[in-house]
């Protein structure tokens, strides 16, 4: 079947998909700041090893070059820096301000592709990523009001991410998506395990069973999006991705008291306009570089 004949459930599970990451980000404001950012992002994905399980033989017989190894690493370790920071981001910014600023994961891929697969921006796409950093300014605000360490660590976050995407792509062509993810999972736990020691808290059972909720729903998220791929084109699931920012304000302003900020909905909304229109243009040229919004995430 044509993947473009299924673009109601591609919506539906694109949708789906934003709300599991919304749970993500709220049960991460849930669980506070005593816990360190690296010791609550390194148990985050050691209780997700758990969904790894059923590829353990598949992975021990797993055979890869000395020069797969070392991407893998490479992306292991820019993923590893990219979830400290958001988990640090996580603690000290509102729910939604960080859920727009994550909207620039796919724009600094994009800016990337340039330097390293050597791709070329037209005239349009510069345009677009314009109207994106706009969008960054506008919620940042910077010399109108002080900027918290957790902006900045967002704006990294965004560029690991970004980077740690690319070398996915490099690696998709040469092993299973599946085997991407899992040893993504893998090198990530190792990457966080000495920085999490560093600062070890002892956790209690109910922030245990709050970082499973992450680590599930973040496995969720990224099966939902499968699914919304398998049935629709992303020209047709990305724009939906700012439902996200919806939920993201109403769950902040219900439940943590964070009251609707509009110039972080009018930034977010400007940068997923750009992301919508290059991922348009790209689907035009037959040609994919930008990634969904939910490919940049944890």
């Amino acid at each position: 079947m044509d993947m473009t004949a299924r673009p109601a459930q591609g919506i539906f599970w694109m949708a789906v998909t934003g709300l599991c990451f919304v749970a993500v980000t709220a049960l991460v404001k849930l669980l506070g700041e005593r816990i360190p950012a690296a010791e609550s992002a390194f148990l985050r994905y050691l209780l997700g090893l758990v969904f790894l399980l059923p590829m353990a033989r598949s992975l021990s017989r797993l055979r890869l070059s000395g020069r797969q190894w070392q991407l893998f690493g490479l992306r292991g370790l820019l993923h590893t820096a990219g979830v400290v920071l958001w988990f640090f981001a996580m603690t000290r910014l509102p729910i939604a301000e960080v859920t727009a600023m994550n909207y620039l994961n796919p724009v600094y891929v994009t800016i990337l592709a340039v330097f390293f697969p050597g791709e070329t921006l037209a005239f349009r796409r510069i345009l677009a990523i314009v109207a994106a950093l706009l969008g960054a300014l506008l919620i940042l605000r910077p010399g109108f009001r002080e900027l918290d360490p957790g902006h900045i660590a967002m704006l990294g976050t965004a560029l690991f991410f970004a980077g740690s995407y690319l070398l996915a792509k490099i690696l998709s062509g040469q092993v299973s998506a599946a085997v991407v993810v899992a040893l993504l999972s893998i090198t990530v736990t190792v990457g966080l395990a000495p920085l999490a020691l560093a600062v070890w808290v002892w956790p209690t059972g109910w922030e245990l069973l709050v970082l499973f909720g992450v680590a599930s729903f973040a496995t969720a998220g990224h099966y939902t999006m499968t699914l919304a791929f398998a049935a629709a084109p992303v020209s047709v699931t990305q724009p939906v991705t700012f439902l996200q920012l919806v939920w993201s304000v109403l769950v902040g302003w219900v439940f943590f008291a964070e009251p609707p900020d509009f110039w972080v909905i009018g930034g977010g909304s400007l940068i997923v306009g750009a992301v919508v229109f290059i991922t348009w243009r790209e689907a035009r040229l037959k040609k994919a570089v930008t990634p969904a919004v939910p490919e940049t995430k944890l």
